[in-house]
């Protein structure tokens, strides 16, 4: 998926939750067709976003790749493609030290992973700390935690009718049930969310399943959220990361510093809780 939210995709073979969608690159985004760009940035929210600089220090949120393939350091902040050596691109790094630890080399391109401390003015990153992996704290990061049941106890109807196969035409038949928004598993529960009868959705899918089930009720569906994820490319610009849904009825978005006025600017333009912002830089407390 390239920067849109797509219905979820199970098979029997999959054990624990499964993402409800992908996470699209800068790379990824530049290579968008024209027309359909030409088209977001038409339908995109006419009130400009803001672009907040830090006043002070920040910090990366865990570790970062800093990489340099000849033209000095750049912290990655987004995706980093999975070659050898990587590819990826960010802010410059001044005042950056490799130091004796941490870092790899192969044609020409050095790279390692570290946590920064600096300055950020909205082009470039000043470097006054760098913490290799080698030396990183990996539990001072908050674990994510997993998508749990949409319903406290999930129904169970007949344990007998819960194969694999059972999953995978339940699966089929949630995804063509009127107003599906979208599905996704938590242990061997079948999560599904609709915008609409609820309980009728219930009934259908109890023809193919008889294990675990939760049906919940959204306001937005997957085509819906997808609209708003292409206005978000095309508002936010260089300063989006990331953007994808990974819990029903929102879209999850990382900019590169966002001091509160983004997600601001989200909830008045989407309502409050649609779209949930986060930072990749965070000042330094």
């Amino acid at each position: 998926m390239t920067f849109s939210r797509t219905a979820v995709a199970l098979t029997g073979s999959l054990l624990g939750l499964a993402a409800l969608t992908a996470c699209s690159t800068e790379e990824e985004m530049k290579a968008v067709d024209p027309a359909v760009a030409e088209d977001s940035a038409s339908s995109a929210p006419s009130d400009a976003v803001p672009t907040p600089v830090p006043a002070g220090e920040v910090r990366t949120n865990g570790l970062v790749t800093v990489l340099d393939a000849g033209e000095g350091p750049q912290m990655c902040l987004g995706a980093v493609a999975a070659s050898y050596p990587p590819q990826c691109g960010g802010p410059a790094v001044e005042g950056f030290e490799w130091g004796e630890v941490g870092f790899e080399e192969a044609s020409g391109v050095r790279w390692g992973s570290y946590a920064l401390t600096g300055t950020f003015d909205g082009t470039a990153f000043t470097a006054s700390d760098a913490v290799p992996a080698a030396l990183y704290d990996a539990l001072a990061e908050p674990e994510e935690q997993p998508l749990g049941a949409a319903c406290e106890t999930p129904g169970t109807t007949d344990t007998a009718k819960a194969t694999p196969e059972d999953l995978d035409a339940t699966l089929a038949a949630a995804a063509a049930l009127p107003g599906y928004a979208t599905a996704w598993l938590s242990g061997s529960t079948i999560n599904v969310a609709v915008t609409e009868d609820a309980a009728g959705a219930e009934t259908a899918l109890r023809e193919t399943w008889g294990g675990p089930l939760c049906v919940t009720t959204v306001e937005k569906t997957d085509a819906d959220l997808n609209e708003v994820n292409q206005e978000l490319q095309a508002a936010l610009g260089e300063q989006l990361l990331t953007s994808g849904s990974f819990a029903p009825d929102s879209l999850d978005a990382q900019v590169v510093f966002d001091d509160g006025s983004i997600q601001e600017w989200a909830d008045a333009t989407y309502g409050a809780g649609l779209v949930r912002v986060s930072s990749a830089l965070t000042p330094v407390e």
